[in-house]
């Protein structure tokens, strides 16, 4: 996407708010991948937050998507 289209759409709220989820869930997961010893549960936990995050790039792709067509 170019950076003018993007910055549109991070005009939006509603836009900007799931941007910044996704931006927090990646980050999230880096910090437990990145852990020598991870446990089973942080294992799990990276399977959920990732989930979660492709869940939230499917809603900001959906909501370029609708953006283009009203334009």
């Amino acid at each position: 996407m170019n950076s003018p289209a993007r910055d549109e759409l991070l005009a939006s709220e509603e836009y900007r708010k799931l941007a910044n989820e996704h931006s927090n869930y990646a980050q999230q997961i880096e910090s437990l991948v990145t852990k020598k010893y991870p446990s089973e549960e942080d294992k799990i936990e990276v399977v959920r937050l990732k989930k979660l995050k492709l869940r939230i790039k499917d809603e900001m792709e959906t909501f370029r998507i609708r953006a283009r067509q009203m334009s």
